[in-house]
């Protein structure tokens, strides 16, 4: 095979709303620079737009337009996966959906040499069957001659901050884990830096979460962030990078901030609209804290030692750098035997 065949990079990109949108202006941005990426692929939910030949990828510049002329219909899995058949060498797919039946492809895709790049959780925080075949898939440098795909999803805890990378490289050169812990959810930093700031003011709960729905950090139905299951999803990525067999995010508790009451009210809007009935409760967990001289945050953790997980509230010194996170960022402490009792910390935007 030529040479310039050989450094040829064909990407599909499944998920193209916000942060595949997002996804593919970087990539537009740095194209110039690598002319020897293609983009072959771009997949909504609703439609698809795929190049006719290889040899003719589509524009980076143009592939938002071109999606919304296009008449071709939304591609099933088998559809997906059929389309690497028919691709040369050095397939990337980038999933940037959260659905569970793209991450369910991920082994078929890696043993078949196609590269996966994806924030998507399911896979690697779902059933613990799924995480071992994706893990025994995907390419590994310790076992020569190797064929498979590559596989990353840094974005699935942290968003943009290097917390996967971090803790692979503490393991790969021999140190040893002994604690996680953190505020994991830029949602839940947000709420609570508003709500119980260091100072002693915030506003009240309900108040704090219309105000996080409204400026775009919560979901659309904000229990889907109060439930606590975003962290957890989390934990379990980090717990198993560590070597703990976490069967799923039923196996540790994790503490729901959703009144038992609206747990079943049909929509968000009636949700919110409910909620001030409940602001006691929590105004009681902020009094609480503060009697102590302390702040309360919403956190996960993972004793590696005693393998236990745990998500949920937590009260903390208000010297205490997760007690002094800004606006919505996100704060990962890793306490190892390297770094002792002064963690490693990662902090930044969430």
């Amino acid at each position: 095979m030529p040479r310039e065949e050989l450094n040829q990079i064909y990407i599909a990109v499944v998920g193209a709303g916000g942060v595949g949108r997002h996804f593919l202006n970087q990539l537009a941005a740095i194209a110039p620079k690598y002319p020897n990426i293609h983009l072959l692929l771009v997949a909504r939910s609703t439609k698809s737009l795929a190049a006719p030949d290889h040899t003719k990828p589509l524009s980076f510049q143009t592939w938002e337009a071109d999606l919304e002329k296009s008449t071709a219909p939304a591609l099933d899995n088998d559809q997906i996966a059929n389309f690497f058949y028919k691709t040369p060498r050095h397939c990337v797919i980038v999933d940037n959906t959260s659905n569970q039946d793209v991450a369910d492809l991920y082994p078929q895709f890696l043993y078949s040499e196609v590269s996966v790049v994806t924030p998507n959780k399911k896979g690697f925080s779902g059933y613990l069957g799924l995480w071992k075949r994706i893990e025994d898939a995907a390419f590994h440098h310790l076992y020569p001659g190797q064929v498979r795909g590559l596989l990353y999803h840094e974005s699935s805890v942290g968003a943009g901050l290097p917390v996967i990378s971090t803790l692979k490289d503490l393991i790969d050169t021999g140190d040893k884990v002994q604690k996680i812990e953190g505020v994991f959810s830029g949602t839940m930093s947000f709420l609570f830096n508003n709500f119980a700031p260091v100072d002693g003011k915030g506003g009240k709960w309900s108040a704090e979460v219309a105000k996080a729905k409204e400026a775009g950090y919560t979901e659309p139905d904000p229990r889907d962030d109060l439930n606590g299951v975003d962290v957890a999803r989390k934990l379990v990525i980090l717990a198993r990078i560590c070597g703990l067999e976490i069967e799923s995010t039923d196996s540790f508790p994790v503490q729901s901030l959703i009144p038992v009451e609206l747990e079943s009210v049909k929509s968000g809007d009636k949700f919110m609209e409910k909620l001030p009935q409940y602001d006691s409760s929590m105004e009681e967990v902020k009094n609480e804290a503060v009697k102590e001289g302390k702040v309360v945050r919403f956190v996960g953790s993972i004793d590696v030692g005693k393998k236990a997980l745990k998500v949920g509230l937590e009260k903390f010194d208000k010297g205490h750098p997760i007690a002094g996170l800004k606006g919505s960022d996100n704060i990962i402490s890793f306490y190892t035997e390297r770094y002792g009792a002064n963690p490693l910390i990662v902090q930044g935007a969430g």
